[in-house]
């Protein structure tokens, strides 16, 4: 029985799951950072897609044989798979090398990204005010990166070429509304544990203890019910409704970061993360009211 997604209680539960989403997200970057500072990103890589994996392959053998083994527009879910591996090496780079919560920020400038590139790159109309929320994004992004001269850039640099990444990663995701929502996510841990295993030929293998097994599999098994979780929410409610939410991303970023690592945003990163925030919540806006 398909969900009528106009109710109000359809519309609660969407919102509680995209926050229970985020929250698993934000444990899943807690765990990143936590191993990252103990392995090579393409073991964290690797397994983290060998447990989503195995969790995955059961519906996706499903999904494929429903579709009689016909996969939608092969050349640019590649596109995709490798937009999203690369993202996510990038990112558990970055938080290996700065806060928690200064990542998040940059990441949470891909929706902004996103809107620039509809219009530049496919030719989606976009009008004088959303072009303004779009610079007003970006000038949080520029006071935000102000906030890494303090101490290496390279950390920031990366985390802002992740975040660009994952905006073209969203684009080519629109792009492919028919295939099913478990096959985009097998075809990204597939992707993403090829990936894993071309940056351990340089990186090496480190033999993890069974307390890091556990998290490193526990990495990829959260990261699953995440994305379980958004799936979810956006089939109970709209996506102007749910979406929004995903901004909490960076209020567990900055308490994580602060009880794990004793981090403390800095004014210029918290400015920044303002602008941003502001500028995507109106866009958001925006865009549901056309």
């Amino acid at each position: 029985m398909p969900f009528d997604t106009a109710t109000p209680r359809n519309h609660a539960a969407g919102i509680l799951l995209m926050l229970a989403a985020v929250l698993l997200f934000s444990l899943n970057d807690v765990l990143g950072k936590w191993l990252v500072a103990s392995y090579v990103v393409g073991q964290v890589l690797v397994l983290r897609s060998l447990a989503s994996l195995v969790v995955l392959s059961p519906l996706a053998w499903r999904a494929l044989r429903a579709a009689r083994f016909r996969v939608e527009r092969p050349g640019l879910q590649a596109l995709r798979v490798g937009l999203g591996a690369l993202e996510a090496a990038l990112f558990y780079w970055a938080v290996g090398h700065m806060p928690l919560a200064d990542a998040m920020t940059y990441w949470m400038a891909a929706p902004i990204m996103v809107t620039a590139l509809a219009a530049l790159a496919l030719g989606e109309r976009v009008d004088a005010r959303r072009w303004g929320l779009v610079l007003l994004g970006f000038a949080g992004v520029a006071v935000a990166l102000g906030a890494g001269f303090d101490g290496p850039l390279l950390p920031s640099l990366a985390a802002l070429g992740g975040a660009f990444l994952y905006s073209l990663f969203l684009l080519s995701s629109r792009q492919l509304r028919a295939t099913p929502d478990v096959l985009l996510a097998w075809f990204q841990m597939l992707g993403g544990l090829v990936v894993g295993l071309a940056l351990l030929l340089p990186g090496g293998w480190r033999m993890p203890d069974p307390r890091d097994l556990t998290l490193l599999l526990l990495l990829g098994l959260v990261a699953t019910l995440g994305h379980m979780g958004v799936t979810r929410a956006l089939k109970l409610a709209p996506a102007s409704v749910v979406v929004p939410y995903q901004y909490s991303f960076l209020l567990w970023a900055a308490l994580f970061g602060w009880l794990v690592w004793g981090d403390v945003p800095g004014p210029e990163l918290l400015a920044g993360a303002t602008l941003i925030v502001g500028a995507g919540l109106l866009l958001y806006r925006a865009q549901r009211q056309g």
